[in-house]
């Protein structure tokens, strides 16, 4: 997909973006790659921060969302992180790195979505966590 189509999939816009294609996505998954840029507002110190991860993580899951959406014909929602569980961190991405991160929806009751999420540095796992998100 291209930069345009991305931003058709999500609610955040310039300079707050840190997707940059969907590589694939399903009814309860996705995958995502990020290249971490010196401009990035959550890039300091030459690499991206650790709430750079996070919201990675959080805006791939606003990829999926906005791909069933798309694919159902209705209004992609907008979401918010209602909690963060298990992180960890390992490594963080350095300036012109490419990361790639994966979803996977665990559970889904009306408007909240338990997702685990896994980012990926050149095939390595470099961080993790289990993420509760609100949609609406």
């Amino acid at each position: 997909m291209t930069a345009l189509n991305i931003q058709e999939l999500i609610p955040q816009r310039p300079p707050f973006v840190m997707v940059e294609k969907l590589v694939n996505a399903g009814e309860k998954t996705a995958e995502s790659s990020f290249t971490v840029t010196e401009e990035n507002v959550l890039t300091e110190a030459g690499v991206f921060t650790e709430a750079g991860i996070i919201e990675n993580i959080a805006q791939t899951c606003a990829l999926q969302a906005g791909f069933v959406a798309l694919n159902r014909g209705v209004e992609i929602p907008q979401g918010m992180i209602g909690g963060i569980k298990n992180l960890e961190i390992d490594l963080l991405p350095e300036i012109n790195d490419t990361i790639t991160t994966s979803v996977s929806v665990e559970h889904e009751v009306m408007n909240a979505k338990i997702v685990k999420g896994t980012v990926f540095l050149n095939g390595e796992k470099i961080a993790a966590c289990e993420m509760k998100v609100f949609l609406f």
